[in-house]
């Protein structure tokens, strides 16, 4: 398992840190992330299903983005995670 965060307004993506926070805060102290475009996720890189993504992470917990679980809750984010993990893992 790989931890991850994905900027998803520009398509960036941050892994492999011991803490989700670790990853978020690298992405928001480059200066161009937003705390509100950041997700965090799980990749299972040697899983050839499709749940080699798992929605789940404690920065996920936003109750003024309506997504008050680990998870993801929009589909449209959790389409663009997918999108930005085939860009750049799966290429």
């Amino acid at each position: 398992m790989i931890k991850c965060v994905a900027d998803v307004r520009l398509g960036l993506l941050a892994l492999d840190a011991e803490l989700y926070a670790d990853l978020e805060r690298l992405l928001l102290e480059n200066g161009c992330s937003d705390g509100g475009d950041l997700w965090g996720f799980n990749l299972y890189p040697d899983d050839e299903s499709d749940d080699y993504i798992e929605y789940d992470a404690l920065i996920n917990i936003r109750s003024w983005q309506n997504n008050p679980t680990r998870g993801v809750s929009d589909p449209a984010i959790r389409e663009s995670i997918k999108q930005i993990v085939e860009q750049f893992i799966k290429g």
